[in-house]
């Protein structure tokens, strides 16, 4: 086998197969061909070439996401390293392992005037579970922070920072090893923690006929049966799920902001918990944010083994457990109690569905109706990736069908990645993955489709309303030249030559027809990657929407 003949290089490559990080995006460079070299030659490895840095980040990211273990991204010193920021901070955000591996010059060369040269060390310090900053010499202090590093990333869930300097010659290889790197067990970064006695939380819970639980961004499947089912047979529980949240049952509030939008402050008054429990990651809609910060629950629990956002200003417990966890020992000490809550809540559920129903029936093409035509249209068993902004707050709005997975970058909230994030995703699961994306989102990571692993059955659809219309539904629209120049971005342009470029399948609907025609073209194909773009009328988009919500009252 072939070797990177420097020491360092030759390190953190066993230590990375030593404990199971195979997967390697590599951008490419000069500083790095050490390690390029080492990842690339060894059959162990699973190596992906991503020119641009931040699609590489994001596309790591995605792979991330679906496998649970930390991917590795390797690029060369300099400029380049700062480009795997965005796709950082969501994965800190996010709880996503990654692992960035940048190439640096030696201490010597820096701030001397040296080409591509940066001071890379710490230079993720906000938001970097560990940082690895090794020397040039192979040394068992190096391999003590590179084992560290990599059982920070798995065991903490989220992003770290290796950064190895390489002085030239960079090119030569060995085909024996010449060093043996010292290989950690897996420390326990985080052991569990012993669980606590219930008794006075359940003497509380068992008190209150008002109970709301709020879920966020959630795995498939990982919550179990026994939970959902305890949860949805107590009348004083209302269950309020978010699209990302992945949790389904019949009971469950999915829609949140049609259930709440047109509540007035007696409406809000009657709603409000005694007690908010939350589980999962960040919550999309602002409408209960704004609620459950105005109108403020006497206790608000969050449960997760890792970390508890006061997100409403009112947390009052953390249990630092798995929801599975809790509730398996927290069920057995409730009691049923006698409440009217979930029965109002349903009745309220029930009346908003059929005005919903009614409103799109009468509703002129929009991005509200495309919205609700392409989530329907979904393939069963599929995956469902999707971008920020306008898509995933009009995706709250409506039902998905329960076999499918929800993913989206909800970490940052940030458009930057959302497109080289679903492509990672696809590469990594075996799921038909269906990317619902802005035009704005798409065209600011235009780059994603420069890569060569789009898997055949990856479909993006594309609802282009010429700009930012996500713009237009906040408070302080006005048409004005300054509103659609650097607010609303008022474009042009189309995917279509992207596509032709990038080898994609390429079609468009302007209408319902040509949007039913289209989307059974797009699933009726697996063979080559495929874009159906979806244009919708700019200054209608928004009237629909706020008029949707004026209609449910």
């Amino acid at each position: 086998m072939i070797y990177p003949k420097i020491p360092l290089a030759q390190s953190i490559i066993q230590i990375c197969q030593a404990k199971g990080i195979l997967d390697i995006v590599i951008s490419p460079g000069s500083r790095n061909a050490p390690l390029t070299i080492g990842f690339a030659s060894n059959p162990n490895f699973k190596c992906y070439s991503i020119a641009d840095e931040r699609c590489a980040a994001f596309f790591a990211l995605g792979i991330a996401q679906q496998i649970k273990r930390p991917v590795a991204v390797v690029c060369t010193s300099g400029s380049a390293l700062l480009n795997y920021y965005p796709a950082f901070a969501e994965a800190f955000y996010s709880q996503i392992p990654l692992i960035v591996i940048s190439a640096d010059r030696p201490q010597s060369k820096i701030d001397i005037g040296d080409g591509q040269t940066i001071r890379q060390e710490n230079v993720f310090a906000n938001h970097s579970l560990y940082n690895a900053n090794l020397t040039e010499e192979a040394s068992k202090t190096n391999d003590h922070k590179i084992n560290e590093a990599i059982d920070a990333a798995f065991h903490k869930k989220g992003p770290v920072h290796i950064n190895a300097p390489f002085e030239e010659p960079l090119y030569e290889t060995v085909t024996e090893l010449s060093v043996a790197a010292m290989v950690h067990n897996f420390a326990s970064l985080n052991p569990i923690p012993p669980l606590e006695d219930l008794t006075a939380f359940a003497a509380i819970w068992n008190k209150s006929n008002k109970k709301l639980v709020l879920v966020g961004v959630n795995d498939p499947n990982a919550i179990s049966d026994a939970t959902i089912e305890a949860l949805a047979k107590d009348e004083s529980v209302v269950v309020m799920t978010e699209t990302t949240s992945n949790l389904y049952h019949p009971s469950f509030i999915s829609n949140i902001d049609t259930i709440i939008t047109p509540f007035n402050n007696e409406d809000f008054e009657d709603f409000c918990p005694e007690i908010l429990v939350t589980f999962g990651g960040m919550i999309v809609s602002k409408r209960v944010k704004a609620f459950l910060r105005k109108y403020k629950p006497k206790h608000h629990w969050h449960i997760d083994s890792l970390r508890a956002y006061d997100t409403f200003g009112i947390l009052t417990k953390h249990f630092e457990l798995n929801p599975n966890t809790f509730f398996e020992a927290f069920s057995p000490l409730t009691i049923a109690v006698k409440s009217d809550y979930f029965e109002k809540m349903n009745q309220i559920k029930e009346i908003r569905k059929e005005k919903q129903a009614a409103y799109l029936a009468k509703t002129p093409f929009s991005d509200f109706v495309v919205f609700d035509a392409v989530i329907k249209s979904l393939p069963s068993d599929s995956q469902l990736q999707i971008s920020n902004s306008a898509a995933i707050r009009y995706a709250q709005l409506i039902d998905v069908n329960p076999t499918i997975e929800v993913f989206c970058n909800r970490g940052t909230s940030g458009i930057d990645g959302s497109t080289s994030t679903a492509i990672g995703a696809a590469v990594a699961n075996n799921k038909s993955t269906v990317f619902i994306t802005g035009d704005v989102s798409f065209l600011y990571d235009s780059n994603a489709l420069w890569n060569n692993y789009v898997p055949n059955n990856f479909k993006i659809i594309i609802i282009n309303n010429a700009g930012g219309g996500i713009f237009r539904i906040l408070p302080g629209h006005d048409e004005t030249e300054v509103f659609n120049t650097f607010f609303e971005t008022s474009h042009g342009l189309t995917a279509e030559h992207l596509a032709k470029m990038y080898g994609f399948e390429y079609n468009t609907a302007t209408n319902e027809t040509s949007l039913e025609n289209g989307l059974k073209q797009l699933y009726a194909q697996n063979n080559q990657a495929s874009i159906l773009e979806v244009f919708t009328p700019t200054l209608e988009n928004n009237c629909v929407l706020l008029q949707f919500f004026k209609e449910l009252v």
